[in-house]
């Protein structure tokens, strides 16, 4: 194995354990510094000098071009190996899924260029995905300004020459802000193949006026997704989730054909089970997204697939399992 891919790897692994951003981007770091390498061993001591790589990595360079497998890299492994095996029904959903309607990059808080975004995605089999890094009020998150958004779609129609035949899709992913206005110019919104709107801000707002909010982000004819619908987080720092009528909401996105998504980080699982299964018996489109906002990340789409089969969700009401074609025509019809 050469030192890049061990190091590719590495990250892409650390990534998917979502606390270890910052172990991931040092081993990303020293990818360029292994790339310039000509095919010799080095030892640890001579590859910590080069320009941004630590110890760590500096360890796995060594082993690598040495013709070891290096050992962060099998403890990575077994880490990984350890968790629950996927059930054979999510695994099928999964082989049937085409792309992703959810995902950042370093033009607003994900971690890497967009380019590596896609082309990971394509690798994990998608043959398209949707890039919807934040809007302006989530300055938090270095949200896009209109310029810098039209910036990023001539990027994007430049990006998808060289990508092909994988495509990625121009989107955003747009607050809805206090009184469910969208934040983003609308002419611009209306140009964008994939809209996924979300609630960023006073997530705790009274339950009447979060339903208000809700409402009027999924009855518009420019959101496509209604993303994580709660804002729930688990783990160390959670946070509970929003109140809102989730009937009236949900029967709305039915009515509207807006997807509801089934948000696959694990820090998420946004909706919570009684409000996914609410949106299933109502008869929703559903959305299964990892919200990636680092390439292992992307990885996480089992876990949407779990929680759709669980209740019996079938492709057809998966908009992720779509051709391009089909997701195009249905978020053009809206």
């Amino acid at each position: 194995m050469d030192p890049v891919t061990a190091l590719e790897r590495i990250a892409f692994l650390l990534e998917r354990e979502l606390p270890s951003p910052h172990r991931a981007a040092a081993f990303r770091s020293a990818v360029g510094a292994a790339a310039a390498l000509p095919p010799e061993p080095i030892s640890a001591a001579d590859a910590e000098r080069l320009p941004g790589v630590d110890p760590v990595a500096a360890r796995v360079i060594a082993d690598a071009t040495a013709g070891r497998t290096p050992r962060y890299l099998l403890e990575t492994e077994a880490r990984a190996a350890a968790g629950p095996a996927p059930s054979p029904a999510a695994l099928r959903l999964r082989e049937k899924l085409q792309g992703d309607c959810h995902l950042h990059s370093d033009w607003s808080d994900g971690t890497v260029p967009i380019e590596l975004m896609a082309r990971t995605a394509g690798a994990l089999g998608h043959h398209w995905a949707v890039l919807t890094d934040h809007s302006p009020h989530l300055t938090v998150a270095h949200g896009l300004s209109a310029e810098r958004l039209r910036e990023q779609l001539d990027l994007i129609e430049d990006l998808n020459g060289r990508l092909a035949p994988f495509r990625l899709l121009t989107g955003i992913e747009c607050d809805i802000l206090a009184d469910g206005s969208l934040d983003q110019d609308e002419e611009l919104l209306g140009r964008l193949d994939v809209v996924v709107a979300s609630v960023h801000s006073e997530p705790r707002m009274e339950r009447d006026a979060m339903t208000h909010r809700m409402l009027a982000a999924v009855r518009s004819p420019l959101v496509d997704v209604l993303g994580h619908c709660t804002g729930q987080r688990l783990g160390e720092r959670p946070r509970p989730p929003s109140e809102f009528d989730a009937e009236a909401v949900f029967t709305a996105c039915r009515e509207h054909d807006t997807a509801v998504e089934i948000n696959c980080r694990p820090d998420r699982r946004d909706p919570p089970d009684d409000l996914l299964t609410l949106a299933a018996d109502l008869g929703c489109l559903f959305a299964i997204d990892t919200d990636a906002h680092a390439p292992g990340q992307l990885d996480h789409q089992i876990g949407g697939c779990e929680r759709a089969v669980a209740l019996g969700l079938g492709a057809e009401r998966v908009v992720t399992a779509w051709s391009v074609e089909h997701l195009l025509a249905w978020a053009g019809a809206r």
